[in-house]
Protein backbone atom coordinates (compact mmCIF):
# COMPACT_ATOMS: atom_id res chain seq x y z
CA UNK A 1 0.00 0.00 0.00
CA UNK A 2 2.22 2.51 0.70
CA UNK A 3 4.52 1.99 -2.60
CA UNK A 4 1.18 2.88 -4.42
CA UNK A 5 0.66 6.05 -2.30
CA UNK A 6 3.72 7.29 -2.99
CA UNK A 7 3.45 6.48 -6.79
CA UNK A 8 -0.37 8.11 -6.44
CA UNK A 9 1.43 11.26 -4.56
CA UNK A 10 4.08 11.39 -7.26
CA UNK A 11 1.70 11.45 -10.42
CA UNK A 12 2.52 12.44 -13.04
CA UNK A 13 6.25 11.91 -12.38
CA UNK A 14 6.89 8.34 -12.14
CA UNK A 15 9.09 6.01 -10.86
CA UNK A 16 11.51 3.21 -12.08
CA UNK A 17 14.03 0.68 -10.38
CA UNK A 18 16.53 -1.28 -11.68
CA UNK A 19 19.19 -3.29 -10.01
CA UNK A 20 21.35 -0.28 -8.89
CA UNK A 21 20.06 3.04 -9.55
CA UNK A 22 16.43 4.38 -9.12
CA UNK A 23 14.91 7.25 -11.61
CA UNK A 24 12.30 9.10 -11.61
CA UNK A 25 10.25 10.71 -14.75
CA UNK A 26 7.95 12.86 -16.49
CA UNK A 27 6.51 12.79 -20.00
CA UNK A 28 7.53 16.52 -20.89
CA UNK A 29 4.82 18.73 -21.88
CA UNK A 30 2.32 16.79 -20.36
CA UNK A 31 2.49 18.52 -16.87
CA UNK A 32 2.17 22.07 -15.75
CA UNK A 33 3.01 23.68 -19.31
CA UNK A 34 1.86 27.10 -17.82
CA UNK A 35 5.17 27.03 -15.73
CA UNK A 36 6.85 27.36 -18.82
CA UNK A 37 4.71 30.18 -20.48
CA UNK A 38 6.22 32.91 -19.39
CA UNK A 39 9.12 32.19 -20.37
CA UNK A 40 8.77 30.83 -23.72
CA UNK A 41 10.24 34.07 -25.31
CA UNK A 42 13.73 33.32 -24.10
CA UNK A 43 13.37 29.61 -25.90
CA UNK A 44 12.36 27.69 -22.81
CA UNK A 45 9.17 25.32 -24.14
CA UNK A 46 8.62 22.58 -21.38
CA UNK A 47 10.73 19.92 -22.56
CA UNK A 48 13.01 17.86 -20.26
CA UNK A 49 16.14 20.05 -20.49
CA UNK A 50 13.50 22.85 -19.38
CA UNK A 51 12.27 20.39 -16.47
CA UNK A 52 15.71 19.43 -15.49
CA UNK A 53 17.18 23.42 -14.94
CA UNK A 54 13.55 23.89 -12.83
CA UNK A 55 14.76 21.14 -10.95
CA UNK A 56 18.66 21.88 -10.61
CA UNK A 57 17.55 25.10 -9.12
CA UNK A 58 14.72 23.39 -6.69
CA UNK A 59 17.81 21.35 -5.11
CA UNK A 60 20.20 24.03 -4.98
CA UNK A 61 17.53 26.51 -3.19
CA UNK A 62 15.26 23.74 -1.36
CA UNK A 63 18.05 20.43 -0.68
CA UNK A 64 20.91 20.94 -1.20
CA UNK A 65 21.48 18.70 0.90
CA UNK A 66 20.78 16.14 -2.17
CA UNK A 67 22.47 17.54 -4.30
CA UNK A 68 25.57 14.64 -4.22
CA UNK A 69 22.53 12.29 -4.81
CA UNK A 70 20.43 13.38 -7.54
CA UNK A 71 21.47 13.22 -11.19
CA UNK A 72 19.46 14.41 -13.98
CA UNK A 73 19.45 12.96 -17.66
CA UNK A 74 17.17 14.73 -19.62
CA UNK A 75 15.81 14.05 -23.33
CA UNK A 76 13.81 16.59 -25.37
CA UNK A 77 10.38 14.63 -24.16
CA UNK A 78 11.04 13.02 -21.16
CA UNK A 79 12.54 14.54 -17.69
CA UNK A 80 14.66 12.07 -15.82
CA UNK A 81 16.42 12.54 -12.41
CA UNK A 82 17.68 9.07 -10.97
CA UNK A 83 20.23 7.99 -8.27
CA UNK A 84 21.70 5.22 -6.40
CA UNK A 85 20.12 6.14 -3.07
CA UNK A 86 16.14 5.30 -3.67
CA UNK A 87 15.29 7.32 -0.18
CA UNK A 88 17.18 10.56 -1.41
CA UNK A 89 15.34 10.50 -4.66
CA UNK A 90 12.30 9.47 -3.13
CA UNK A 91 12.61 12.92 -1.01
CA UNK A 92 13.35 14.64 -4.10
CA UNK A 93 10.54 14.09 -6.24
CA UNK A 94 7.86 14.19 -3.07
CA UNK A 95 9.31 17.78 -2.25
CA UNK A 96 9.56 18.76 -5.96
CA UNK A 97 6.21 17.81 -6.64
CA UNK A 98 5.20 19.91 -3.87
CA UNK A 99 7.18 23.03 -4.93
CA UNK A 100 5.39 22.33 -8.53
CA UNK A 101 2.07 22.59 -6.59
CA UNK A 102 2.67 25.55 -5.14
CA UNK A 103 2.22 28.60 -7.58
CA UNK A 104 4.41 31.37 -6.31
CA UNK A 105 6.99 28.86 -5.14
CA UNK A 106 7.24 27.43 -8.31
CA UNK A 107 7.58 30.48 -10.46
CA UNK A 108 10.25 32.15 -7.88
CA UNK A 109 12.41 28.49 -8.50
CA UNK A 110 12.11 29.13 -12.53
CA UNK A 111 12.94 32.86 -12.62
CA UNK A 112 16.33 31.46 -11.72
CA UNK A 113 16.08 28.57 -14.24
CA UNK A 114 19.00 28.79 -17.10
CA UNK A 115 18.04 27.62 -20.43
CA UNK A 116 19.92 24.16 -21.73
Amino acid sequence: MEAYNFETAIKPFFWVSSEKTYSVCLNAGTYKPEIFEWRKDEGFEGNGYDWTSLAKVFVEEKKPNLSDDIKFDPEADMFCAYSSNPESLKEFISEFKKACENEMLIQYLFSKAEID
